[in-house]
């Protein structure tokens, strides 16, 4: 279907889903500035119908065959210039789209071994890459024996779910054999499917700071756009409960991960298009944790653009388009995101909000996602889905935005039946 009176003097772009509006709005508002957007969904649009020109609706958006069929019909009708996906569970049916028009980003296969992190660190481990060991298992015996050759701590981790979701630390064999099913059994929303039957991965614990790094990727040159230091929490899970991005940060001139960087997108064949990478960073130098094809999440992409300037949104649909990005920071700051949870497990939300008053002027957003009625724990089991509220800083330095954020939890108020 097609919104009448749209301007087609601008590129069409593809865009395979949208996520939940608080977390994706901003990404699609800017696009639809410079980009007609064709959105292939599995529902009628809602609130992106102020962003989009036209739009498909499919029984699926994670068959790649068909979505390729029903983006050829498009094609039939207009020309496209790219095709853009920021939903972990969609990017490799989206490549499937790349593939059939000929646009950017068009190989499965490369794709592919990025979703299937058992391959991407064979790809690495090929290319010489420093990553932590890693064995794939299918069984808690093989778990085990795996923890045993490569030495506690070990990490256990799901093989193809983002967001640290199903990862957990072992420090013996007992924790290996009591945590297995938490991470074999972790499931997100769109569920992987593999052919391999050894689910997950038992690695090295490699210890440092954890960050990540979201990048533009042209005919196989990478250009990191924002560096992210993770703050974990919940040991011995690692649930992500916020994230600090500066435009100043000293990372950016680090000669051994920047070429660590460039090295990883080499060995895994990814030519074209937006990831988020994420490193370790030891007393022995950057480790490669796993590349993402896709912007990151936990609106990681939105504190750049807090930070830098530099649009997250139509850097992206200018590299699916084969166009060159405006990687231009116009600002030189700090911007972070904290994550809020309920203390107990099964706890219903009967009301939740900020006092307003006690917000610093530090602070640019401060949400609920947790709507009344819903019931929600903290990790484990709670892990993204258990966040109840959120809050952005953007400030001068980091430091800045942690004082703030620590005033944004005190003035969140969380009733509960």
């Amino acid at each position: 279907m097609t919104e009448p009176g749209k301007n087609n003097d601008r590129p069409l772009l593809l865009l395979v889903a949208t996520g939940m509006r608080t977390y994706r709005e901003y990404l699609l508002r800017s696009i639809s500035q410079d980009f007609r957007v064709h959105l292939l969904h599995s529902a009628e649009p809602s609130w992106e119908r102020e962003f989009i020109d036209s739009w498909t609706v499919l029984p699926s958006t994670l068959d790649g065959p068909a979505m390729a069929r029903a983006a050829l019909a498009v094609r039939q009708r207009q020309p496209a210039d790219g095709v853009l996906c920021w939903d972990e569970a969609r990017i490799l049916a989206t490549s499937y789209i790349a593939e059939a028009l000929g646009l950017r980003n068009g190989d499965p296969a490369v794709v592919w071994r990025l979703r299937d992190k058992a391959q991407t660190r064979a790809a690495l481990a090929g290319a010489g890459v420093a990553q932590p060991q890693s064995i794939p298992v299918s069984t808690v015996a093989e778990a085990v024996a795996a923890a045993g050759r490569i030495g506690y701590p070990v990490i256990l981790k799901p093989r193809g779910l983002g967001a640290s979701l199903g990862v957990v630390r072992a420090d013996d064999a007992a924790q290996v054999a009591r945590h297995f099913a938490f991470t074999r059994d972790t499931r997100a929303p769109d569920p992987v499917v593999y052919s391999s039957d050894e689910p997950v991965l038992v690695e090295e614990c490699v210890t440092g700071e954890e960050i990540s790094i979201d990048s533009v990727v042209q005919d196989g040159k990478v250009a990191p756009l924002f560096i992210a230091r993770k703050v974990v929490g919940y040991p011995p899970y690692a649930e992500e409960i916020g994230h600090y991005v500066s435009a100043a940060d000293p990372l950016h001139a680090d000669p051994d991960l920047m070429q660590a960087l460039q090295d990883t997108h080499t060995a895994l064949g990814f030519l074209d298009g937006w990831t988020h990478t994420e490193f370790m960073l030891t007393e022995r130098g950057p480790r490669l944790i796993e590349v993402n094809g896709r912007l990151g999440g936990d609106m990681i992409p939105y504190l750049g653009m807090l930070a830098t300037g530099i649009d997250p949104g139509r850097a992206a649909a200018a590299v699916a388009c084969g166009r060159p990005p405006h990687l231009t920071p116009s600002r030189s700051q700090a911007a972070g995101i904290r994550f809020f949870y309920v203390s107990q497990e099964n706890t219903t939300i009967t009301a939740a909000g900020f006092d307003t008053g006690r917000l610093p002027g530090a602070i640019v957003q401060a949400v609920v996602v947790a709507a009344p009625g819903a019931t929600v724990s903290p990790p484990p089991k709670g892990t993204v889905w258990g966040r109840i509220a959120f809050a952005i800083a953007v400030a001068d330095t980091p430091q800045q935005c942690q004082v703030a954020l620590d005033e944004a939890g005190a003035a969140l108020h969380v009733e509960s039946a």
